[in-house]
């Protein structure tokens, strides 16, 4: 089997964002730096598109039997932190240290779809008739590891993941948009009026529905993911406009404009514990083979190009965009750190505190929702990648397992998704599948 050998960065300079258009491209080559460097690292092998056959397996989602949880190394306690939620997507820790946890799933938006929702045909469980759409508060009032109180913060949204508070305001990413609220610190619910500061693009491929929101340090951006509306551009790229994108905007809405480009599909995102490098994990592109293409973890450049839909990897030209943008094809900046294909890597969240042994602390925890388009399971599980000075430091490994239950049987227990570092030094992971959060803590 032929393959194409590519280097993994540790520096590389940014490439330009851009769209199949003429004055798309024209843009996107004016906007590149001409001193572009990329410093190697160790070297990673990709197969030709193609090498293996596109196959299809579904999981099949059975629910943790009572005693059962995820397996963690050794000297690490797992236990369930909060269930009986209906999708819980993903975690924000407050300020004050309340838990917010966003319950939303996939819409069927086709007839066969949403009779195979009605009829529950969904073996994954990822496609449901209706989405809860609610934000679910959490707190712990006497620290014992354990929620003692458990509200309704907010309803009727439209599909929320994303959730912030910056100043007196709570912010809420829906697929179609940023919302913010008046927001008092210590208050169990919202019931004013929202302001939508922002319009986002609503539909699209699979899961990409998903919209995330990250503040800077000092408060006066926000970035927001948006993931692409098909798997490679294949409804005409008419239809991708701001998306695979990772916006930046001003607190009140204002002040659009594209951060980095060419992210397929971008969700977790967080920063370097120590830098001002915004990091992301982008679900990467599917239908090239069981290898292809790598999810991957990246620090993002500003201005940046990171190849979808018409690369991946750096040069890699997708086959099915051949000839389209050679110029992008040549300016796609190649990821950090490749965690595997197909493995829905979603979660990112930086370990920022001292519970965990200082291998962990300032390292990388990537939640993985798991594949559909390989021949054997990849992903459904949390890995960790180890960081020095703000960069990647070691290999990707194993830090929560045990969510598959029985590969040949295509079952699993449940499906992780973000991951959410405690004040406490805990971690937390949403498990949407098994209707739990998990929280992970260093035993003592």
């Amino acid at each position: 089997m032929k393959k194409m050998s590519f280097y993994v960065p540790l520096l590389a300079a940014v490439a330009a964002c851009g769209g199949p258009s003429k004055e798309e491209k024209a843009q996107a080559q004016a906007d590149t730096p001409a001193d572009t460097v990329a410093t190697a690292a160790a070297p990673v092998d990709l197969p030709e598109p193609y090498a293996s056959k596109s196959v299809t397996k579904r999981s099949k989602v059975i629910g943790w039997p009572a005693g059962r949880t995820p397996t963690v190394p050794g000297g690490f306690t797992i236990t369930e932190y909060a269930g009986n939620f209906n999708s819980p997507r993903w975690a924000y820790v407050t300020p004050n240290g309340d838990v917010l946890v966003a319950e939303s799933n996939t819409i069927p938006t086709t007839v066969k779809k949403k009779v195979a929702a009605a009829l529950d045909l969904d073996p994954s469980k990822s496609l449901k008739p209706t989405s809860a759409n609610r934000i679910t508060l959490l707190r712990d009032t006497n620290k014992d590891g354990k929620p003692d109180v458990r509200e309704t913060f907010l309803a009727d949204l439209n599909q929320p993941l994303g959730m912030l508070v910056l100043g007196d305001y709570f912010y809420v990413a829906n697929t179609d948009g940023v919302l913010r609220y008046a927001y008092k610190p210590g208050q169990t619910k919202i019931t004013g009026p929202g302001q939508k500061i922002l319009d986002l693009p609503a539909g699209g491929y699979n899961n990409h529905w998903t919209r995330n929101l990250l503040a800077s340090a000092d408060g006066s951006k926000i970035y927001v993911s948006v993931g692409s509306g098909s798997n490679v551009g294949e409804n005409g790229m008419e239809n991708e406009k701001r998306r695979a994108n990772i916006l930046e905007i001003n607190p009140d809405g204002s002040g659009e404009r594209i951060y980095a480009a060419g992210l397929r599909n971008p969700v977790g995102m967080d920063w370097a514990p120590g830098t001002n490098t915004l990091w992301t994990a982008v679900n990467e592109r599917d239908e090239l083979g069981d290898e292809l293409v790598p999810d991957y973890l990246t620090s993002v450049k500003q201005g940046a190009f990171y190849g979808w839909p018409y690369a991946y990897f750096g040069a890699h030209e997708d086959p099915r965009r051949k000839g389209e943008a050679p110029e992008l094809v040549q300016k796609t900046v190649v990821p950090d750190v490749p965690l595997g294909p197909h493995t829905a890597s979603l979660g990112l969240a930086f370990y920022d505190q001292k519970g965990f042994p200082a291998k962990y602390q300032n390292g990388a925890f990537i939640g993985q929702h798991g594949s559909w388009n390989r021949s054997a399971f990849s992903g459904y599980k949390v890995v960790f990648v180890p960081f020095q000075n703000g960069r990647p430091s070691g290999k990707m490994e194993d830090f929560a397992t045990g969510f598959i239950a029985n590969e040949e049987g295509k079952e699993v227990y449940g499906r992780p998704v973000g991951v959410t570092v405690m004040p406490d030094g805990a971690i937390l992971i949403t498990d949407d599948a098994g209707n739990k959060v998990w929280r992970v803590s260093a035993a003592i």
